[in-house]
């Protein structure tokens, strides 16, 4: 039986990363990301044109954890924990089947740095190990190759395409590659 993903916010943290709560204070980092067109390319959702739409994202994020529905972290460099590089999410947690679906965005200054993956990684082993989560799953779309290879670095297995079956706020009808990492996984 796995533990209550909902019970407390988790702040995680490796070498060089830190996963924790979002912030007020952290609403001008946020906008940074959230405002950026290009990471909304494979996303659902559309960028955000001003600072308080932002601001009001993070009381939402507060209240959809606390209605159990979504977990989002801040993705924070250990040599900066006060600022947000990212957002860690996780969502559609499935009692039935001990399931949860995990997203992440990253500010465009720092693709190419292996911190998409490390956090990835992060989430993973808090999923799995401390909550007890059975099943990791994502969905990704086709052409979005550097999320496929975070997703394949971290031990996630394709398991297939699903074409036209998802509607993306934004984007309309869109095909998904669904990846999953299973507790019963080598890792």
């Amino acid at each position: 039986m796995p533990k209550d993903l909902f019970a407390q916010y988790p702040r995680l943290q490796s070498e060089r990363l830190i996963l924790r709560k979002l912030e007020p204070e952290d609403a001008q980092d946020l906008f940074a990301i959230y405002s950026d067109e290009t990471l909304f390319r494979y996303t659902p959702g559309s960028p955000r044109k001003t600072l308080a739409a932002v601001q009001s994202m993070i009381g939402h994020f507060a209240r959809d954890f606390t209605k159990r529905k979504t977990l989002f972290l801040g993705i924070c460099l250990r040599s900066r924990p006060e600022n947000v590089v990212g957002i860690a999410e996780m969502f559609d947690f499935d009692s039935k089947v001990s399931a949860v679906t995990i997203g992440y965005r990253l500010h465009a200054d720092f693709w190419g740095m292996g911190i998409a993956t490390e956090a990835v990684r992060m989430m993973a082993d808090y999923l799995l190990n401390a909550i007890g989560i059975a099943r990791i799953q994502a969905f990704v779309m086709p052409e979005n190759t550097r999320s496929h290879a975070v997703l394949l670095r971290n031990g996630f297995q394709k398991e297939g395409t699903i074409r036209q079956g998802y509607v993306w706020t934004g984007r309309g009808v869109v095909d998904l590659t669904v990846y999953s990492l299973l507790h019963t996984d080598a890792r």
